[in-house]
């Protein structure tokens, strides 16, 4: 038995708007997202749900987002250890029923353990770093090095769990026994 869902990944440059605050330019990011996967799926059946989600990193003001190369990432996790940030993700959803998109974001806070430069080259080593805002995977070898969340987990992995159940639900979703969530 196949997915109940199909992954298509979004088309979009990822630029944030900077003359917005942080917060909703992370929600447009993921609603731009959603409306780039809408206009390539607009041949198909006017039902379907699709859903997006961006996640950024904000510390002292400035936005870390995806390192370009290694060298960006060795420089924001130097910006990072000892320090607690910013993590804003935001969901966005699709529901072809109505024909609305809906979007949630939400603010955690992690804090940071001191990393020696060997930590830090070991974590660049593992390669978790690439793709990701801020340069880290806290769902994985990443949370080697926090010392407190506070806020959403799944929210700091990249979707916001509670937030994406609460707007399926919302929005009418079935939550039947062939469903995955």
């Amino acid at each position: 038995m196949g997915l109940p869902f199909e992954v298509i990944p979004s088309p979009i440059e990822e630029i944030l708007n900077e003359s917005v605050e942080p917060r909703k330019a992370v929600e447009e990011l993921a609603i731009q997202k959603v409306n780039s996967v809408l206009e390539l799926c607009r041949d198909r059946e006017p039902s379907h749900w699709i859903a997006g989600a961006d996640t950024i990193v904000l510390l002292d003001g400035i936005v870390y987002g995806k390192p370009r190369d290694r060298e960006d990432a060795r420089l924001m996790l130097s910006k990072l250890q000892g320090r607690t940030h910013e993590v804003i993700s935001a969901v966005a959803l699709y529901n072809g029923r109505k024909g609305n998109i809906d979007c949630q974001s939400v603010v955690s806070s992690v804090s940071f353990a001191p990393m020696t430069s060997d930590d830090i080259e070991w974590y660049l080593n593992t390669g978790e770093w690439e793709g990701v805002a801020g340069s880290y995977q806290i769902q994985k070898k990443g949370s080697c090095f926090i010392e407190t969340i506070q806020g959403s987990f799944s929210s700091i992995v990249g979707l916001p769990l509670r937030e994406f159940y609460a707007m399926l639900k919302n929005n009418g979703y079935s939550f039947d026994s062939r469903s995955l969530l």
